[in-house]
């Protein structure tokens, strides 16, 4: 049920062989499920050289035979989806029908991948004279270190992975230690695919440590990092004495702004399915929620309705809805912004953890918290939701604009003038009106201000992993 951990180095798997280890935990039962190896120094130092290695055989290999590689790794991760599905909600906690989805979705991206890797074209450009040609050419840029997090395990490695092979660079990626099955079965699907030795290589161990050695060596030309606001300024300042490439997405605290001219219990239908998924523990959840005075009642009242819908339980069962959190942390992040002296409002459900066992808290509502409260200035990256009304176009933009995130941000109106305007003025690297359709495999994922720089998925996702040469020809 579970699968046999390891590292993966060189075109080798590797296990315990005296390295230090740690237990996975599964959310649901908080009983260990696995232990996990972590790389020595030596161990990453032969990720590194395996890199190094294959990085000349492997930017040669043509974008039309990369692609059969990657496109042969989607298939076979749809015919695991299953029991891959089944992995990531025993180490994750979320509930099945959500990590089948996950799996498909990697299996997508990676497809997409495939196919806009045969597209990174370079162009011509006229010369001043007839006798030079002028052009601009892409190349791969090199070895590239990539740190993934443990809410998404499938998709975001996935995305990581494929973009740099796709582009003809290798790849040694960290992923979570919390998490360590869905991306090792990921790393198999490649593996069995055909990648080559050194092209791809999976390390665990502590982040700090292994963030640390990978940035500093000069092998690493690009680092890909999704995670929270803090460590992504460390690693970025880490990368920043080699000059390497960075891809930052990082937190961020979504509103979510409901004018007047909407159903408002079809808004909040649509919100509700947004917020609780994966137990909030999401970075482009819409976690704060403006709506308009007149129809804040109908809103709260439909949102409330819905919210109390889902039934809590272990992501295993069929008759779950949401899981459990991720970990501890997860829990004592959620009993901190409900202990929060100045959060003030009033909690119209939930508040509270529940369950004799698991990383369980209960979805929650709370309406009119206040502006200065951390509910309303952090990501809470959990199942509390909080309301708040306005009446002021500017005053709302105000409002969604005050903080230093800008991820992501949710409108909802019949009007296309409000939506424009909205789009317009909001501080937010990606905008959804009426829906939440904000991460397919082929648009771009990014954020602004401290949510991040650079951008996964969409070509400009690969153009992150390339080098743009001028050459002048006379």
């Amino acid at each position: 049920m579970y699968p046999q951990l390891g590292l993966y180095i060189d075109g080798k798997w590797l296990r315990a062989e005296g390295r230090a280890s740690e237990p996975v935990i599964n959310p649901a039962t908080e009983q260990p499920i696995a232990d996990l190896w972590h790389a020595t120094d030596e161990d990453l130092g032969a990720a590194l050289e395996a890199a190094k290695r294959a990085f000349p055989l492997w930017r040669k290999v043509s974008p039309y035979e990369r692609a059969k590689l990657l496109r042969k790794a989607a298939d076979l991760l749809r015919e695991r989806r299953d029991d891959i599905a089944l992995t990531l909600t025993l180490e994750q906690g979320k509930i099945l029908a959500e990590s089948r989805g996950e799996v498909d979705a990697a299996a997508d991206i990676i497809e997409w991948a495939a196919d806009e890797g045969r597209r990174t074209y370079g162009r011509l450009i006229a010369g001043r004279t007839s006798d030079i040609r002028q052009m601009v050419i892409p190349e791969p840029v090199g070895p590239a270190a990539a740190f993934t997090p443990w809410n998404f395990p499938a998709t975001t490695p996935a995305r990581k992975i494929a973009t740099a092979l796709a582009a003809g660079c290798p790849i040694i990626i960290k992923a979570a230690e919390e998490t360590p099955g869905t991306c090792i079965e990921i790393v198999k699907a490649f593996d069995e695919a055909g990648v080559p030795p050194g092209v791809l290589s999976l390390v665990f161990g502590k982040p700090a440590h292994v963030s640390e050695t990978l940035i500093a060596n000069p092998i690493i030309r690009k680092i890909s990092f999704t995670g929270s606001v803090p460590v992504g300024k460390h690693l970025t300042r880490l990368a920043a004495d080699g000059m390497k490439r960075v891809t930052m997405e990082l937190g961020g605290h979504s509103p979510a702004i409901v004018f007047p001219d909407v159903d408002p219990a079809q808004a909040a239908k649509t919100l509700v399915g947004g917020k609780y998924r994966n137990a909030g523990q999401v970075c482009i959840a819409p976690s704060r929620f403006y709506v308009h005075s007149k129809i804040e009642d109908a809103f709260v009242s439909a949102f409330v309705s819905e919210a109390r819908k889902l039934k809590l339980g272990d992501g295993v069962e069929s008759s779950s809805t949401m899981g459990p959190m991720a970990n501890p942390r997860r829990l004592e992040a959620m009993d901190g912004f409900m202990a929060d002296s100045a959060l003030g409002g009033e909690t119209l459900l939930g508040g509270a953890r529940t369950g004799n066992r698991g990383y369980f808290f209960e979805p929650t509502v709370i309406r009119n918290a206040s502006e200065s409260a951390r509910l309303m200035r952090e990501e809470p990256f959990g199942p509390i939701a909080p309301i708040a009304a306005f009446d002021d176009f500017d005053e709302v933009i105000a409002k969604a604009n005050a903080l230093p995130y800008g991820l992501a941000a949710y409108v909802f109106t019949s009007s296309t003038k409000t939506a424009l305007a909205v789009s317009d003025e909001i501080e937010s690297g990606m905008v959804a009106v009426n829906s939440l359709s904000m991460t397919l495999t082929e648009t771009p994922m990014g954020g602004v201000k401290d949510s991040g720089q650079g951008y996964e998925g969409g070509v400009e996702g690969v153009e992150g992993y390339l080098n743009r040469k001028f050459v002048s020809l006379m």
